[in-house]
């Protein structure tokens, strides 16, 4: 098996075309520009050391050493296989909210730790902590929205946690009842897989319908445990005003945040508590490990130091050919009867 880890550098290969299409209409209008001089055999006489040959000898080299740099850039591999594994863990399916008001300070502090990159700092430990689980990823606001399904890379998943803003959702506002629907489906149908919800938020909901809906979830089986963010005092949200033009203040309700999460037969943490993290895994371990297959793949062979090698050999080569004669090959004409030396000799006769 054979690919490359950076395939869209090899539409740089059409360069090497184009290139030679460029030489060849060079030389062209070259030729034809002597021609304006006289005769090309008389003119021929008068530049001896001009090559025929010597100039498409360099540029086809220089040619298959850019080739080649193409090759190495784009990262061939060889010899990739794919391996079916066995692995215990539980679906974890994190509902973040990304709402105007995640913006805020998590803290009494009008300058501290935005609610937001808490969240994130704290779901990138936990995920290092996962194992083998699997972690997929809802965002919402007014509006829910699949950001990662189920996946066993977690590089991948802290990548996406790293790309939250409030950008991501048009619809401000904050629907947690929509978001936990969303997270709900998100899982694998699978009926002995465990399941658990962490749901990011500030417990403002301007729907109401959060406690039906994690009741419903934990009919299912589903765990809802809840990370709370920001404080009860509140904190202003950075560029948000109100119908009355004056700034908005965003409080944490972790009344109905621990409403959410008893409803839901899991627990609530506060974003800031220093426990936060390990009561959080304390609970997710409680889920019994359930065994799924997965599929690996090993990475294949880096082929590009071969072809960092040859485009070394043809630049190295390039380098030594000059764009006069070789003087040991002035006297050979390799693809035409030198027809002006040959009217000399019958001359001379």
């Amino acid at each position: 098996m054979f690919d490359f880890a950076y395939p869209l550098y090899l539409y740089l290969l059409l360069l090497v075309p184009l290139v030679g299409l460029l030489f060849i209409g060079a030389r062209t209008s070259r030729r034809a520009k002597l021609r304006r001089f006289g005769r090309p055999d008389v003119v021929a006489r008068l530049m001896p050391d001009a090559s025929s040959y010597t100039p498409a000898v360099k540029v086809t080299l220089q040619l298959i050493a850019v080739a080649a740099l193409v090759f190495m850039l784009a990262r061939p591999r060889s010899g990739a296989k794919e391996q079916q594994e066995t692995a215990a863990g539980i679906e974890v399916m994190i509902a973040f909210d990304v709402s105007n008001s995640m913006l805020a300070s998590s803290t009494d502090r009008p300058d501290g730790v935005t609610r937001l990159e808490r969240a994130r700092l704290l779901l990138e430990k936990l995920i290092d902590r996962l194992g083998n689980d699997k972690v997929g990823l809802v965002i919402y606001a007014q509006q829910p929205k699949m950001q990662l399904p189920l996946t066993s890379d977690f590089y991948t998943a802290k990548m996406y946690l790293n790309d939250l803003s409030p950008k991501l959702i048009s619809n401000q506002g904050t629907d947690i009842s929509d978001a936990i629907k969303m997270a709900m489906n998100g899982f694998s149908p699978a009926e002995d897989m465990h399941k658990a919800i962490i749901l990011i938020t500030d417990a403002e909901d301007h729907e109401g319908a959060a406690l039906e809906t994690a009741r419903l979830a934990a009919e299912n089986g589903i765990q809802i445990d809840v990370i709370g963010l920001g404080t009860a005092q509140g904190s202003l949200v950075p560029g948000v005003v109100g119908p009355d033009g004056r700034p908005v203040v965003s409080t944490l309700n972790e009344t109905l945040a621990k409403e959410i999460a008893q409803a839901g037969d899991g627990i609530y943490v506060n974003g800031a508590s220093p426990s936060a993290l390990s009561d959080l895994q304390t609970q997710l371990d409680k889920l019994q490990k359930s065994e799924f297959s997965t599929v690996t793949y090993t990475a294949g062979a880096e082929q590009f130091p071969t072809f960092a090698f040859l485009a070394f050999i043809f630049i190295l080569i390039d380098f030594f050919i000059v764009d006069r004669k070789i003087s040991w090959l002035k006297g050979v004409n390799f693809f035409t009867r030198n027809s002006a030396d040959s009217k000399i000799k019958k001359e001379k006769k």
